[in-house]
């Protein structure tokens, strides 16, 4: 504690075009103020500065924190950890909480600087070390173009659901699902009832067994044709431009599952560098283990497990008054993380779809034992989290495999 008086504590709001640091004293007493463009030639001006007042002061180490060090604040990251600084990555929730402790309330550059700089000095042992390295951020970057992707997928399926209604009102009793092979190319080719006037059985068979790789047979012709006629054709006016709308959304279609087939292809490559065997545990693919490697990146900044799940707010919190002291589920942390283990404690308890046997008969044996003593189904399944937590952790330390230990069926249910 004694070698902090010493330290020069900088915290930085980091922004698209302009940066503000803010350097503090262990007594809390703002030394400097730096305003400075988000580009590498202005961080060593920067740096010079925060140097100068570090000299006047006779302070014998500088803390550099910044609230964004994978996003705007990337850059200045790289450049300072490259520059031998001891840079901390501080948390939006915690300098949002220590700018909202104060009688007055205030919003300025400056001013989150400045909380970012207590909470940099006041947390400093418990914050991780900020450590962007390109290879993550690489698969970060790919994971947000797919999440794009996927947005324009969704969006583009829900507006040909609008579309098909109008055409065709029993259209969800041609396929199994809208956006496979086969039905965007049925209803590319035929957009309307009308551009199926005069055809035949065979002409129709013919048409869908090409698409399908004759998966398709005459009696899904006979079906499709069956329910056209049942449903009546209406003329609608301007069936021009309606065709035009219904063939523009298959293409979008295609488009973003063309993308998404694309990203994921540039994803695996960097996921196989990396050694990461987190594809074996269950429930876990390609996507899920990209995921994890984004929100985690160096597993070497959380000493322990225990710390991870602080991060990923699954670990409980203490709260308490008047000496009575519980533990109580937290909403801090971080979220994205958090869902992510969430929704792989969920896949652990799934019954596989054609046997209906346990995925993974030990969590679920554990997550019985744990409603048998008494705790509710939410509680069960943040022990379930918390466990996977654990496994993830040293999947990722040791770049080891997952193994389903053996357990009696009778035992799992």
């Amino acid at each position: 504690m004694r070698e902090r008086l010493e330290y020069l504590f900088v915290g930085v709001d980091p922004h698209k075009q302009q940066h503000t640091a803010v350097a503090m004293n262990f007594f809390r007493e703002k030394v400097c103020e730096v305003t400075f463009a988000n580009k590498p030639a202005a961080f060593p001006q920067m740096v010079k500065e925060i140097h100068k007042h570090a000299a006047k002061g006779n302070y014998t180490a500088i803390i550099f924190g910044l609230e964004d060090t994978t996003n705007y604040g990337r850059k200045l990251t790289v450049y300072l950890k490259e520059q031998k600084f001891i840079v901390k990555e501080v948390s939006s929730k915690l300098s949002s909480a220590k700018r909202k402790s104060h009688n007055t309330v205030k919003k300025s550059d400056a001013w989150d600087a400045e909380c970012i700089a207590a909470v940099l000095m006041e947390e400093y042992d418990r914050l991780p070390a900020a450590n962007p390295i390109d290879h993550v951020w690489a698969v970060k970057q790919l994971l947000s173009r797919r999440t794009s992707s996927m947005k324009g997928l969704a969006f583009s399926i829900r507006k040909l659901h609008a579309q098909l209604g109008h055409h065709y009102p029993t259209y969800k009793k041609f396929f199994s699902e809208l956006d496979g092979k086969t039905s965007l190319g049925f209803f590319h080719r035929y957009p309307s009832p009308r551009h199926l006037a005069g055809m035949s059985v065979e002409e129709l068979t013919h048409f869908l067994q090409k698409l399908s790789n004759y998966a398709c047979s005459t009696k899904k012709a006979e079906q499709i044709l069956s329910l056209v006629q049942t449903d009546g054709q209406l003329e609608n006016d301007f069936q021009d431009e309606r065709d035009f709308i219904v063939r523009s959304l298959v293409k979008e279609i295609r488009f973003h599952k063309r993308e998404i087939a694309q990203v994921e292809q540039e994803i695996k490559p960097l996921m196989e560098q990396l050694g990461y065997k987190l594809e074996t545990l269950t429930g876990v693919e390609l996507v899920t283990a990209a995921c994890f490697v984004a929100e985690i990146g160096d597993i070497k900044r959380f000493a322990s497990p225990h710390q991870l799940a602080r991060y990923c707010g699954i670990a409980p919190v203490d709260v308490g008054s008047g000496g009575i002291v519980k533990q109580v589920k937290t909403s801090q942390g971080n979220r994205e993380l958090h869902e992510l283990f969430f929704q792989l404690a969920c896949r652990q308890l799934a019954l596989s779809r054609r046997y209906k046997e346990p995925r993974n008969p030990i969590f679920l044996a554990y997550y019985n034992k744990k409603q048998s003593e008494g705790k509710t189904k939410g509680q069960a399944n943040v022990c379930i989290m918390r466990k996977l937590v654990n496994i993830v952790y040293k999947m990722m330390k040791n770049k080891t495999e997952y193994v389903l230990p053996a357990i009696p069926k009778e035992n799992a249910v």
